[in-house]
């Protein structure tokens, strides 16, 4: 299923452009050509969900919906939706190298509804109709929500009134036809939203390269999803979590992290034959060519907190729906390139379920050089059936790694990377990234990616997220500069050594 092949780890948000944030337009298309002219043959991203708290990417108001930040704008200057001068508010908050996602927010939106407007006007709705039909078990639900969630200032459905909350049918057959026009609008952001994914994706795969997106196992407490379907998480009668999603303390954080995403009810989800988890996992392969399913090892067992927790210490583990989930999943969609987030606490149970699966685990080599005791991570125990990282969005960068690593960790490293990359023998500092990206392609993993970041050798200032931390997450972005003829034939030599 999988072919031994290598590939660059960059969000959408992190393109560059003239817009504020990377979107489908010409910079990503000049990404997938400079991906070919590197020979790689993978691009992975996060999440392309509308996002919500904190702006993260895991953190979605629909686990089937698409980012509006992401539309191609001059696509819709050249289609006659708006004109070239809409985009000039959205160059004023174009910053190098970050985004101002609250600006973004006011300014893109004001954007995408004039091109509604548009739109409206040009009268081409044939086959927004049928996107709009084919959709229907989920659109709707989520246009309504968001049109919503829009009258009332943002808020959470939790805090709407209680006929909207509850889910009155009478209630919400009036809103859907007061808010007829409104939910037009959020339809219409996600076809257009499908239509220009899709053809970037057509691109990608003409090139050669496959797309590698990713399922965060949770979804947001404001959701539609938790909003149409309550009964598949962990209400209580009065529509409020009972328990929320996170993981206990460990060697990186003495409280743990506490996400608040409310929990799956497994046992409903069970005696529906899993058929959410199906629809789900169907409409993401419809949007790529392989999906990889963040914290796998929460199918086994998930950490359970009670809401209104402060922390996440006093959780419990929960046992999960474990193999019964992904057999059904197989039954009806048949073996899919999944990959499997195995990191974190894992249990000789964890690790049966991944064997079970079949699926390709993560293998992180920032986490190979703790002298103190023995490693997993090292890239000689790497199994071929896995997907070998320098290190994640989760992760620091590899120069920062370097930089604050403990200095017997730091000499271990030096000692074992030694053998890569002689030519910048003398010069560890400048070369670790290098040695780092040698060892991962060197590996016997399948699938063997960095993140752009490690191939541009940046450090603190390039990270992509902390976990549990708010405020500045989520906002590094390339630069047009960054991607040469030079970087892209240092990287097809080095994929052409290791047979990627």
């Amino acid at each position: 299923m999988f072919q031994r092949s290598s590939g660059i780890l960059m969000h959408i948000s992190s393109l560059p452009g003239k817009y504020g944030i990377g979107d489908f337009g010409k910079a990503a298309y000049e990404f997938v050509d400079f991906l070919a002219e590197a020979d790689q043959k993978l691009w992975q991203i996060l999440p392309i969900g509308p996002t919500g708290y904190g702006d993260s990417p895991y953190q979605s108001f629909s686990a089937f919906a698409g980012n509006p930040y992401f539309i191609d704008l001059e696509k819709l200057v050249k289609d006659g939706y708006i004109t070239k001068e809409s985009l000039v508010p959205l160059t004023e908050i174009n910053y190098e190298g970050t985004i101002d996602f609250e600006a973004l927010h006011f300014r893109r939106n004001a954007v995408l509804k004039e091109a509604y407007e548009g739109f409206i006007k040009k009268g081409e709705i044939g086959e927004f109709k049928e996107f709009r039909n084919k959709n229907s078990e989920w659109i709707e639900n989520y246009a309504l929500y968001m049109a919503l969630k829009e009258k009332f200032d943002g808020d959470s459905w939790e805090e709407w009134p209680k006929e909207y909350k509850f889910r009155d049918s009478r209630a919400l057959r009036k809103a859907a036809e007061e808010l007829q026009k409104e939910m037009g609008y959020f339809i219409f952001i996600q076809y257009i939203f499908q239509s220009h994914w899709l053809k970037l994706k057509e691109y990608a795969n003409s090139k050669g390269i496959k797309i590698i997106g990713d399922i965060p196992i949770f979804v947001a407490t404001d959701s539609a999803d938790t909003w149409a379907e309550p009964k598949m998480f962990q209400f209580n009668k009065h529509k409020k979590p009972k328990n929320v999603a996170g993981c206990p303390p460990d060697a990186f954080s003495k409280d743990g992290q506490l996400w608040g995403n409310i929990l799956y009810d497994w046992d409903y989800m069970r005696k529906t034959g899993y058929e959410w988890w199906i629809k789900r996992i169907k409409a993401c392969f419809e949007m790529h060519d392989i999906v990889r399913i963040d914290h796998f090892r929460g199918f086994e067992s998930y950490w359970s907190i009670r809401a209104g927790a402060k922390t996440a210490a006093g959780g419990r583990w929960v046992k999960g729906p474990g193999m019964g989930l992904f057999k059904a999943i197989k039954r009806r969609l048949g073996d899919l390139p999944i990959i499997a987030e195995d990191l974190g606490f894992l249990t000789p149970s964890v690790k049966k379920l991944l064997a079970e699966s079949g699926y390709p685990g993560m293998k992180i080599l920032e986490f190979a050089f703790d002298s103190r005791e023995e490693s997993d991570y090292l890239p000689e125990k790497y199994p071929v059936n896995s997907t070998a990282y320098t290190g994640t969005h989760d992760n620091m960068t590899v120069m920062e790694w370097y930089e604050t690593v403990r200095e017997e960790d730091r000499k271990f490293c030096d000692e074992y990377l030694d053998k890569y990359l002689k030519e910048f023998k003398g010069d560890t500092k400048a070369a670790i990234n290098w040695k780092f990206i040698e060892a991962v392609w060197a590996s016997n993993s399948v699938m063997s990616l960095a993140q752009i970041q490690d191939f541009l050798g940046l450090g603190a200032e390039a990270r992509m997220n902390t976990p549990s931390t708010l405020g500045t997450n989520w906002k590094w972005r390339a630069k047009e500069e960054d991607f040469t003829k030079a970087l892209a034939d240092k990287i097809s030599e080095l994929t052409k050594k290791y047979n990627r």
